[in-house]
Order: structure tokens, then C-alpha cells, then sequence
């Protein structure tokens, strides 16, 4: 170990990560031995085990000294959150729910495959991979309002030349796609307000109707993964033979393959930035249909699988730093020039998602997060349950029937997504939240409460 490992989590959170068949705490010992990290290594409240990296991990390392590696960033790059608010309140839409859920499962592709809302062919997939919301703006499907209310403005320098050609194919055609396991689309209802003043800021107040997106850069962002994580064995194999652990793989940032990878995962953000906004706007074309509602406006959106260069406070002075976050949500505080104008004397907004039983949760980015975690806070509950254990304890019937009776409307693409993705598999959003809280790292602001939910 080159640095230590911080872990932050309550008695209760720590000791699920202490469980005999769980690798979380000695996937962070690992991390902890990159070459060129600084100051240490982190696993958040709902730290669980994941490929090399623990989900809910952050790592800096010295761009003159360190690496890159993939398990830190993730399969899924960019997966993320965004939140919409409307002006509806719960009342406007009751007795419109299943109505409400079956339009939205009708208009936004889920599942594996299945196409996507905007019709792209090569020459539109290359331009997304470059320009991100930028290119949704510039063809009709973004408003500059969505493109300042966005991390990074939905756009970082990518190399869509260095995108591989098998995960070129599976990006095709597929902008405006849920996808599946986790991923989800939530009409939510905002429940509790505990910070009136960054609530305002942010446009959300109790009893709206809000609509919060999970979702990634879909096949294209798996396929580049798994090919880069192929080349990094290929093109340094005593590297991962000396590993801790192979799935660790990661290249030196002074070789080309590294800048090659970065340039691809920043082009696979740029999808996933452009995946989100489209599906925004099938949320638009539905609310506008169903209700005539037609400012459906974005509050934020926010990645929790990226690798990126910032500048943070290393042994006394300020240095830039290429910051892995995997399951991990950036949580800058005010002040910080990266968080928009609207939100910079508050903090930066910040989403964590529960299951499609349990409450979600808007933060601002705490007070003590640069010191303690690089500007960073937990990204969900956890997964506590492996999905196989999660199908054996649950019925499909039997949570459709449980979810309906607390008022809440679920579409799914079979009953696996349902079991797989049961309220039990994961770990306690609310104690998640309170450790979040209870550090600075990610403050409270509002509680939402699940009224229809969509999955693949």
C-alpha cells in the first residue's frame, strides 16, 4: 500500500462490507497500492464490492506519476443521474399513474438492445461521441438550459476515433435507451424538504412532481471497457501479473494505449450525457401529452463512473489530480468554479437513488468533502444481495402486489428485473444518506418518494 484507505460508513454499513464473502475492504487495500496515488484511497457509505475497484470508490493519482486504470471508472462510463422538475403537484397526476407508467415504458426503449428514442445512424453517433449535448443542442434535442445545468456542460474532449469498432456497433441506433439491470426512469414525488433555502435554488419544493433518470452509455461503454482492459493486459504483462488482483489492470498515463482509453472513455461520456438528454425528452413528449405540461426543465445531471482531471489540496499546495470515481457522485461544495452558476453559492447538486421501494435523495456537495474524499459522496444504496440471491428470495407477483399497495406503479421488461432489482437487495438509503450527512460530505436537502417507475 502506498497510501491508506479511508473508509467512511457507520457500524452498521462497515460491517456489511466486512462479511466473509465480500472482497469491498480488500479491493480498497488494492486500490490503495497504484502507482503514482496520492493521499489515499477512499470507499464511501455505500461501498460494495465491484471488478478491481470497490463500487463507491475514489482514487487520485499524479498525472506525471500514476495510471489509469478501467475497473476504477467502471463498464458502465458515465452512468449517472439527472432530475427533472415539473410544476405539477401529486395531486395533478393521481389516477393518471398507470396511464402515466405504461406512456413512459411505451415511449422510452428499456432492455437489452431495443433500440433508442432518437433515430441515429454512424455519422450522428460519431458527432454525439464528439460533442455530446452540444450536438443535441445544435440538431433540435437540447436547449442551452440543459447544457448549463449539466456536469461539464455534457461534453469532455473525447476521441471518438479511438471508440472501438464492435462498441461503435452496439452504440448504434441506441440514443434514448434505459438498458437494463439497474437502470431506471422514476416520476417521484418530493416528500421532505430539510434545507429550504438550497431547495429553492435548485427549483424544488415539497410536494412536486419530479422525474429522476438512471442510466449510462449502454453497450458502447461496456464494449469500450472490456476491449481496453484487453489491451492493457496485452500491452503490459508483468503489470498485471504483479497485481493484487488482474482485474486491477491499469496503464501508465505516459503511454499512448492510456491516452487512447481516456480519449474513448471521455467520447463514451459524450454518449451517455446525449443517452440521458434524449430520454429527457421523451419525458417532455409524454407530460406534454398527458398533462400539457410543456417546462419540464433539468434541475442536474451528474456522473458516477468517470475518471477526470481537478484540481484538489495534495500535501499543502494545489495540484491537478486524475480523480477515479466509480459509484461515486463528485459532491464539489460552494464555491467551486466547476459547479454552475446557478448553484455555485449553494453547491453542487447531488443525486442518490434508492430502489424502486425506497426513497431517493437530493444532497448539495458538503462542506468537508475536498479534504475527506476528493469532492465526492455515495451514488445509491448499495447493493447488499447478489442478483441471483435477490431472484431466490422474491417473486415477481409478490412485489408487484407490495409496491401497488404503497401507491406506487412499476412497468418492467420481465419479472427477473423485478426480483433481481427488489427493495431488499440493497442496503439502507436512509442510513447511506445520514453517514453522507453526518461527514459533510453531501448535505440533505429533499426526500423523494417513488410514484412510477420504469425498468428494462
Amino acid at each position: 500500500m502506498r497510501v491508506p484507505v479511508r473508509v467512511y460508513g457507520s457500524e452498521a454499513l462497515i460491517s456489511e462490507m466486512r462479511l466473509a464473502d465480500d472482497l469491498t475492504l480488500a479491493q480498497g487495500r488494492n486500490v490503495a497500492t497504484l502507482p503514482g496515488i496520492r493521499k489515499f484511497a477512499v470507499i464511501l457509505p455505500d461501498g460494495h464490492q465491484g471488478y478491481g475497484f470497490p463500487i463507491g470508490g475514489v482514487a487520485a493519482v499524479d498525472p506525471d506519476a500514476g495510471v489509469i486504470s478501467p475497473g476504477g471508472i467502471g463498464f458502465d462510463i458515465n452512468c449517472g443521474v439527472r432530475l427533472l422538475r415539473t410544476p405539477l403537484r401529486y395531486a395533478d397526476i393521481q389516477g393518471n399513474e398507470q396511464e402515466l407508467v405504461d406512456r413512459l415504458y411505451e415511449t422510452i426503449p428499456c432492455g437489452l438492445g431495443k433500440g433508442g428514442y432518437l433515430n441515429t445512424d454512424r455519422d450522428d453517433l460519431l458527432g454525439i461521441l464528439a460533442g455530446g449535448l452540444e450536438w443535441m443542442r445544435n440538431h433540435g434535442y437540447a436547449t442551452q438550459d440543459d447544457i448549463d445545468h449539466c456536469e461539464e456542460n455534457g461534453r469532455l474532449e473525447g476521441n471518438p476515433n479511438a471508440v472501438p469498432a464492435e462498441a461503435l456497433a452496439r452504440g448504434h441506433n441506441q440514443v434514448g435507451s434505459l438498458g437494463s439491470g439497474n437502470h431506471f426512469l422514476e416520476v417521484q414525488r418530493v416528500a421532505d424538504v430539510y434545507d429550504a433555502e438550497t431547495a429553492a435554488a435548485f427549483g424544488i419544493e415539497a410536494d412536486r412532481i419530479v422525474v429522476m433518470i438512471h442510466s449510462g452509455s449502454r453497450g458502447l461503454g461496456h464494449q469500450t471497457c472490456t476491449e481496453y482492459i484487453r489491451r492493457f493486459e496485452r500491452a503490459f504483462p508483468a503489470i498485471a501479473d504483479s497485481l493484487p488482483d488482474r482485474q486491477l489492470i491499469y496503464a501508465p498515463l505516459s503511454e499512448e494505449v492510456a491516452a487512447r482509453y481516456k480519449g474513448a472513455m471521455y467520447a463514451a461520456a459524450n454518449f451517455a450525457w446525449a443517452n440521458r438528454q434524449a430520454m429527457t425528452e421523451g419525458v417532455r413528449e409524454v407530460f406534454a401529452d398527458l398533462f400539457g405540461v410543456m417546462d419540464v426543465e433539468l434541475v442536474y445531471d451528474v456522473c458516477h463512473n468517470i475518471a477526470k482531471e481537478e484540481r484538489h489540496r495534495i500535501n499543502g499546495g494545489e495540484k491537478t489530480v486524475l480523480v477515479h470515481r466509480k459509484g461515486a457522485t463528485r459532491a464539489f461544495p460552494a464555491g467551486r468554479p466547476e459547479v454552475p452558476a446557478a448553484y455555485r453559492d449553494v453547491g453542487q447538486p447531488v443525486f442518490i437513488p434508492g430502489s424502486m421501494g425506497t426513497s431517493s435523495y437530493v444532497l448539495c456537495g458538503g462542506e468537508r468533502s475536498l479534504d475527506r474524499t476528493f469532492g465526492s459522496t455515495a451514488h445509491g444504496a448499495g447493493r447488499m444481495m447478489s442478483r441471483t440471491q435477490a431472484k431466490r428470495e422474491y417473486t415477481a407477483n409478490e412485489l408487484q402486489r407490495t409496491l401497488r399497495e404503497q401507491g406506487i406503479y412499476v412497468r418492467a421488461r420481465s419479472g427477473g428485473t423485478l426480483t433481481e432489482e427488489a427493495p431488499g437487495a440493497y442496503k439502507d438509503i436512509d442510513e447511506v444518506i445520514r453517514v453522507s450527512d453526518a461527514l459533510n460530505i453531501g448535505t440533505k436537502v429533499a426526500r423523494m418518494r417513488p410514484v412510477a417507475n420504469i425498468k428494462g
